[in-house]
């Protein structure tokens, strides 16, 4: 438990106990109830509630729209149409993928970042048809983050309608490559590569959820480790290297590495794989690897000890069987490298969410994740994920589904507009 959890509850206020920085949160506080009570927001949140059942029917057909890794385009084509409609300026798709476009501010205050990813978890070929039963929608990927979308369409709509003029610009993105394989590589063009490379301040993703504030990024390394041998017949060739042996040898000595409870430290080796036959010894065996961490040193740690195992296990298979017609060997490949980050307890963006989701009678809980906020941290740029207020089940399984539960929706909508309004600061 954070020391935000031990300071706040919804009903709890002012947002820390701790002397120090007891006025940073009042002010925080201070502004979300001016917010909340203002006439503007009022209409914002009206607006929410009336445009919810668009909001449905944008989820609808977005999911419908598969969006495999690495084949986002035809969704992300029709989002840009839609950030079109919604009259945005300067719309466009850069070289990576990611769509997006700004509303613009009064220029009082540096660029923010509001982005939901297009891409899921579930492979090409997999329906994405939505069904309704009862008050859910079920279909792949219907919540992460497919229901995040519309939200942020939603969110101009609301602006427009209550004629809220923020002093930043914000850039609402639907962006690529967030889930597993796509290794944050829409964020890693935006932040490295992209037209707002060096421009951008502050930086919000939005993922299905409600009272939770990311604000530490877990990192992770995976990698594919191939083993690699002669190869023969189980019978016939018996007594030659096994590279099956070896990665079983690494496998068991992956499996004795000491990790930190604090700060949260795991692995695991989720994919096996090799062979042509039951009665042959494998040529070339596999397995894949993930370690992760909210600390960077403790990464770097578990990534050293998964190198320094590979040798032995591959020399004592070498040493343990005839090498007449070759040697095993192993290759590491990396295929997922996400940056550990942080953005401070005490940064005003992350007050500015927490005294959003508070005042709006929310139960604020401070976390870490690995999302497309991971990047802009390890940058040092100040970022969290907040929820979209959908409440999602089954994430990332086919029978994946969405609650419709409109009061509590749009209550906690009305919470992450809220900080979005905050984070860009209102214009006066």
């Amino acid at each position: 438990m954070n020391r935000f959890q031990l300071a706040v509850s919804a009903a709890a206020l002012p947002l820390l106990a701790t002397p120090a920085v007891a006025k940073p949160a009042d002010n925080a506080e201070g502004a979300m109830r001016a917010l909340y009570a203002s006439r503007p927001f009022d209409v914002a949140r009206k607006s929410l509630a009336a445009d919810y059942d668009r909001i449905v029917s944008e989820i609808v057909t977005l999911t419908e729209i598969p969006a495999p890794p690495f084949k986002e385009a035809k969704r992300a084509a029709a989002y840009m149409e839609m950030l079109r409609a919604a009259g945005l300026q300067d719309v466009e798709m850069d070289e990576e993928g990611n769509v997006m476009g700004l509303r613009k501010g009064t220029g009082g205050g540096p660029l923010l970042v509001v982005a939901a990813h297009l891409d899921t978890v579930f492979p090409e070929g997999l329906s994405t048809k939505v069904r309704r039963e009862g008050d859910y929608l079920y279909a792949p990927g219907v919540g992460d983050d497919t229901c995040s979308l519309p939200v942020l369409l939603a969110f101009i709509r609301a602006l427009d309608k209550a004629g809220i003029r923020t002093k930043s610009d914000i850039l609402f993105m639907g962006d690529v490559g967030e889930e597993g394989p796509g290794d944050l590589r829409g964020m890693r063009h935006l932040f490295n590569k992209g037209k707002y490379k060096g421009r951008i301040a502050r930086f919000i993703s939005v993922e299905p959820g409600r009272d939770r504030v990311t604000n530490g990024g877990v990192g992770s390394k995976r990698y594919r480790v191939a083993f690699k041998g002669p190869g023969g017949h189980s019978y016939g060739a018996f007594g030659l290297v096994n590279p099956a042996y070896a990665m079983g040898d690494a496998i068991v000595e992956f499996g004795k590495m000491k990790v930190p409870e604090k700060p949260r430290t795991t692995y695991n080796v989720g994919l096996v794989e090799g062979g042509t036959s039951v009665n042959s010894i494998p040529f070339e065996t596999a397995m894949t690897v993930d370690m992760r961490s909210v600390d960077k040193d403790e990464l770097a740690k578990a990534d050293a000890y998964l190198h320094s195992i590979l040798p032995g296990a591959v020399e004592r298979e070498n040493a343990a069987r005839s090498t007449a017609r070759g040697k095993i060997s192993y290759e590491a490949k990396p295929i997922g490298d996400r940056p550990v980050g942080h953005t401070a307890d005490d940064d005003p963006l992350v007050r500015t969410a927490y005294a959003a989701i508070a005042v709006g009678g929310g139960k604020p809980e401070l976390e870490s994740s690995s999302t497309d906020a991971n990047l802009p941290m390890s940058l040092g740029i100040p970022a969290i994920t907040i929820g979209s207020g959908f409440a999602t089940e089954r994430a990332h399984s086919p029978d994946e589904r969405l609650k419709l539960d409109r009061e509590d929706t749009v209550r906690y909508m009305t919470m992450s507009l809220a900080t979005v309004i905050g984070a860009a600061g209102l214009a006066k």
